[in-house]
C-alpha cells in the first residue's frame, strides 16, 4: 500500500475513534493515547495527523458541517423539496433521520457547549443561517415566504420551526428518552405542527 493511502487510512481510523470517544466520554475525559489505542495506531501517528487534541475535535466538527451542507443530508433534501412550510410532518421526519444518521456528531454539539461554551460552534450556526438565507432566495423559497402573515420573518420562521423540532427529537435520539411528553412522539408531533401553523391562543376578542 502506498504511503499516501496508508496515511489516509490512519487518519480515518483516528477520526472514527476520536468521534466515538469524544461523544461518549467528553473532550476532557479523552486523551490522545486512548484515541491512538482505539484507532490501532501509535500516539506519534495521531500527532503526525493532528497537532493537538483540539485540532482533532475541530476537524470532527468541520466534517460534520460538510455533511450537514450536503444536498443528500435528509434535512437539506426535505427543505429543498419544499417541506417547509408546506409539509412540516415531512420536515420533522427528515430531522429525526438526520439525527439518527449523525447521532455521535450531534452529541459533539453538547460536548462543545459544556466544555468550550460553544466556542467551536459559532461558525457552524453562521453557516446554517447562510444555508437558510440561500434557500429563501430560490424560487421555491420565495414562494414559501408568501405564506406567512405580515410581520413574520421567513428566516426567523424557518429557524424557529426547525430548531424546535431538532430539540424535540434530540431528547429521544441522542439521550434515549422516548415519549418524553408523556405520550407517543407521533401524537405530540401532530399537535406541535398544529401549534406552529395556527398558534397557541385564540384571537383576542374585539371590544
Amino acid at each position: 500500500m502506498k504511503q499516501e493511502a496508508r496515511s489516509e487510512r490512519s487518519r480515518t481510523q483516528i477520526l472514527t475513534a476520536a468521534l466515538r470517544l469524544f461523544s461518549s466520554q467528553g473532550y476532557r475525559g479523552t486523551n490522545m493515547r486512548e484515541i491512538a489505542e482505539s484507532a490501532g495506531v501509535s500516539t506519534g501517528n495521531v500527532y503526525h495527523q493532528f497537532k493537538d487534541k483540539e485540532a482533532l475535535f475541530q476537524t470532527l466538527l468541520d466534517d460534520f458541517a460538510v455533511t450537514t451542507n450536503s444536498p443528500a443530508y435528509p434535512f437539506n433534501k426535505a427543505i429543498n423539496e419544499g417541506a417547509f412550510p408546506e409539509d412540516l410532518a415531512k420536515l420533522a421526519d427528515a430531522i429525526r433521520e438526520s439525527l439518527v444518521q449523525q447521532r455521535a456528531q450531534s452529541l459533539l454539539v453538547y460536548v462543545d457547549v459544556i466544555e468550550f461554551e460553544g466556542r467551536h460552534l459559532r461558525r457552524f450556526y453562521e453557516n446554517l443561517t447562510s444555508q437558510f438565507e440561500a434557500y429563501l432566495q430560490t424560487e421555491r423559497g420565495k414562494q414559501s415566504a408568501t405564506m406567512f402573515r405580515d410581520g413574520v420573518s421567513p428566516l426567523t420562521a424557518i429557524q424557529f420551526a426547525t430548531r424546535f423540532m431538532v430539540k424535540f427529537y434530540e431528547v429521544e435520539v441522542l439521550f434515549g428518552v422516548t415519549n418524553h411528553f408523556g405520550r407517543s412522539s407521533g401524537d405530540v408531533l401532530k399537535e406541535m405542527i398544529e401549534m406552529l401553523k395556527y398558534g397557541l391562543f385564540n384571537a383576542p376578542k374585539k371590544s
